[in-house]
């Protein structure tokens, strides 16, 4: 026991001293699991797991010590619970990281999402930030955790258990919330009683509000790997034919046009998507698509749109949309007399 303490004491030290390389480390981790994810679904579920066992360790980190210390008579140092828990924040912030890039249109409001995520990120690996100014707030801590925890989840539950988009989000967000009740009352530990359902009330506003805000987060488990306008679709071989990013009002009125997407989804997650039709960025139409997780190159799909406005010169983008209003991807195409 002596010997691992040792071990797990050293191992801390040489980290702290070069922060740098924890760094490295972590981000180096967080590219090999998206790349091994990417490859191997299944190696995707031990991340999951790994990483959801990690954070419930944590939430019952004091219970685990004392129970540690009453069995085995050893003591774990607090110094060793705050590394351990930047570590786990660091690989949960990296091995998010890559899927939320992946995914981010940076022409959308989606792109604050991710920004955020890489600067917690950042902050992860600054020492002197982390420990000075972060961990010794109380209330930016605890929102900075469970972010990170948040984060994590978007990705790991439609891998680990087949969650649609809207079903994971809802799902981490009241996981969040839960999460953080427990953490209220070292928040303000000398309040009056009255202030814990305050906060509570508080807290299920600001998750309300993500909720409303939701089409701002990236679907971390969907990833358009293309998207195409044509007017026609090799039926046999289920791709488009040709591409069509500028075309005149006639055309379009008697050729109309398909829309072919191919998103990468998990395997065994059935999700559904829509392609979203918008003239000068007012919407004209949405069409309805059942995509089934597990393909190699993505789920191919296609629309097949003929029913144009009158007065169709102009600016037009399709975009492809969870059913929770998430942006998947987009193109776009000119109109013109």
């Amino acid at each position: 026991m002596d010997y691992c303490k040792n071990i797990i004491a050293k191992f801390i030290s040489a980290m702290q001293k070069r922060p740098g390389l924890l760094a490295v480390l972590a981000f180096l981790s967080g590219v090999a699991s998206f790349a091994l994810v990417d490859r191997k679904e299944s190696f995707s579920q031990v991340i999951a797991i790994f990483l959801l066992i990690s954070w419930l360790w944590l939430i019952i980190d004091n219970w685990l010590r004392d129970k540690v210390e009453e069995k085995f008579g050893v003591a774990v140092s607090p110094n060793v619970m705050r590394f351990a828990l930047q570590m786990v924040q660091q690989e949960s912030l990296f091995f998010a990281l890559p899927f939320f890039l992946a995914v981010t249109q940076w022409d959308h409001p989606q792109a604050i999402f991710t920004s955020l995520i890489v600067l917690c990120a950042v902050i992860s690996v600054i020492d002197p930030f982390y420990y000075k100014k972060l961990a010794r707030n109380r209330t930016l801590f605890s929102v900075f955790h469970n972010f990170a925890l948040f984060v994590v989840l978007l990705v790991t539950l439609p891998i680990l258990l087949n969650l649609t988009t809207s079903q994971s989000l809802a799902a981490a967000l009241v996981t969040a919330v839960v999460v953080t009740l427990p953490s209220l009352n070292n928040l303000m530990p000398n309040a009056r009683w009255w202030r814990f359902p305050i906060l509570v009330l508080i807290l299920c506003a600001l998750s309300t509000a993500v909720w409303q805000l939701r089409s701002y987060v990236p679907p971390a488990a969907l990833r358009l790997t293309d998207i195409t306008l044509a007017h026609e679709v090799d039926l046999q071989h289920k791709k488009p034919v040709g591409s069509i990013k500028q075309l005149d009002s006639y055309t379009l009125h008697h050729q109309g046009l398909y829309s072919w997407t191919a998103v990468k989804a998990p395997r065994g997650l059935n999700e559904k998507i829509f392609h979203v039709w918008l003239h000068n960025k007012k919407e004209v139409d949405r069409i309805t698509l059942n995509i089934n997780g597990g393909r190699e190159l993505g789920y191919r799909a296609w629309t097949h749109k003929v029913n144009f406005p009158k007065d169709s010169v102009g600016k037009w983008q399709v975009k492809v949309v969870t059913e929770s209003g998430q942006l998947i991807g987009l193109t776009k195409f000119t109109v013109t007399p």
